[in-house]
């Protein structure tokens, strides 16, 4: 791995008291971040751990010294060097006045994202979770290089806080051919990630903490729009974003269902469970353990699924070895885990779920619908996402085809507060004799009971 990180450029903009004890320092190379509190001591944290770096205790005068030599700080309170990636952030009292810094080092490091070279070629999209300080941002910047240059895809990287490309109108070299945007304000990372898949025609975009609800639903807006997305967002691992309702959507949203008395019982568990809403916006997850050892969902449908029932296992660990070798270990999942395709659904014996929810608009053409065959079954669907449907049809086991011609449907499916609204949909319906269905809401759940459905009604 080759490392550039410009460390002495940020050296020069601390007191002099500070860089004369870490210029020369035996663990310059392992410094992680410099700490400037007022009326404490100043203290260096190394990967080894923290140390102090003098007697003398920070005054007014050095946390001026230092504000004053680096960029202006904005509404995050985040500032930076020109032409480099380090990384500033203060803390201000109540009276806005500045009494703190955190001086983060910044570093490309080439070559750190080895490990997961073949997960990049497969143009999925990525999610890296980890902690705070783990080298999130390190690793999406050395993607984005990687993706730009040697892939040669077009790579757009929304940058809030100017982590990724540095603190300058001239992006830093660290992120190779990839194009970059900058964000006035933090509250507006969501709208700029809509407009650079709008205006500029990106293969990649490149997300850097994603935090909030309106990021998350920007994230699901631009996956279904077909870009790959590489993103991070803080937590230990998968589990940590189903207790995060701001980010669930992330990996497809949760909701509770009500199951059959008979259905609990197969699957050993109560009648009110968790289960996913939707496709994930990320078909791969990355959780960062630590700077050499990563785990790797390479299905995070399944492994959400698996995680929702309590029967879970890790997928596979990598594990980057000294002589730059990487060692993959695979864990088999639990053996008892049950496909939910396998299971056969009766709309009678559900609790809590009437037969009325699927309104069949066209009564008289059920016999027409009876004698259709399977698999030349047509479904047009209005409001509703095709992965969705999709993953639906995946999970019960049962073939059909979506088309885009209403002409050409059998059948047509549809969000009931939607399809009230479009009369002319109806009226073309009934000229073409095409039955509609209706669900109350968009989840897999809703979808798989009504597909069953059809198919007993064909039977």
């Amino acid at each position: 791995m080759n490392v550039d990180e410009d460390l002495d450029k940020l050296l020069d903009n601390l007191p002099f008291f500070i860089q004369e004890n870490l210029y020369n320092h035996p663990n310059k190379d392992k410094l992680i971040e410099v700490v400037m509190d007022l009326g404490r001591r100043p203290e260096a944290r190394f990967t080894t751990g923290p140390e102090f770096l003098s007697q003398k205790i920070i005054s007014w005068q050095d946390i001026d010294y230092t504000t004053k030599r680096i960029s202006k700080f904005s509404n995050d309170n985040r500032a930076g060097i020109e032409r480099t990636l380090h990384r500033i952030s203060c803390m201000r009292n109540r009276q806005f006045l500045i009494n703190g810094l955190t001086c983060r080092v910044g570093r490309a490091i080439f070559g750190t994202i080895s490990v997961i070279r073949d997960l990049l070629e497969s143009g999925q999209s990525i999610l890296i979770l980890g902690k705070p300080g783990v080298g999130k941002t390190t690793i999406i910047r050395e993607i984005a290089r990687v993706l730009s240059d040697e892939m040669e895809r077009r790579v757009i990287i929304v940058d809030t806080s100017n982590e990724i490309a540095g603190d300058s109108d001239i992006p830093h070299l660290g992120i190779g051919k990839a194009r970059r945007m900058q964000v006035s304000k933090t509250e507006l990372q969501h709208q700029v990630m809509i407009e650079a898949v709008e205006n500029h025609m990106p293969e990649v975009i490149i997300i850097d903490e994603i935090g909030s609800e309106l990021e998350a639903l920007a994230a699901c807006t631009i996956s279904e729009k077909g870009v790959q997305l590489v993103g991070t967002t803080h937590g230990n691992c998968l589990e940590n974003l189903i207790k995060n309702p701001a980010l669930a959507d992330l990996i497809g949203g949760i909701q509770y269902v009500t199951l059959s008395d008979d259905e609990a019982k197969r699957r050993g568990t109560q009648k009110s469970i968790l289960e996913r809403k939707a496709y994930p916006a990320f078909q791969i997850a990355i959780e960062i353990n630590d700077q050499d050892t990563w785990t790797i969902h390479e299905n995070v449908t399944k492994s959400i699924d698996l995680l929702l029932r309590g029967n879970y296992s890790v997928s596979q660990l990598r594990q980057l070895c000294n002589d730059d070798k990487t060692k993959i270990k695979y864990y088999k999942s639990a053996l008892n885990f049950v496909p939910l395709g396998q299971s056969t659904y009766n709309l009678n014996n559900l609790n809590g779920v009437k037969q009325t929810d699927w309104k069949f608009l066209n009564t008289h053409n059920i016999s027409k619908f009876q004698t259709i065959k399977t698999k030349h079954l047509l479904v047009y669907s209005y409001s509703l996402s095709n992965n969705l449907i999709k993953e639906a049809i995946s999970k019960i086991g049962f073939k059909l085809t979506l088309t885009k011609e209403i002409q050409n449907a059998t059948i047509i499916i549809g969000l009931k507060k939607h399809l009230k609204q479009n009369f002319k949909l109806k009226k073309l319906a009934e000229q073409k004799n095409i039955p509609i269905y209706t669900i109350n809401r968009a989840t897999v759940y809703q979808l798989k009971k009504l597909i069953q459905f059809l198919i007993d009604q064909k039977i």
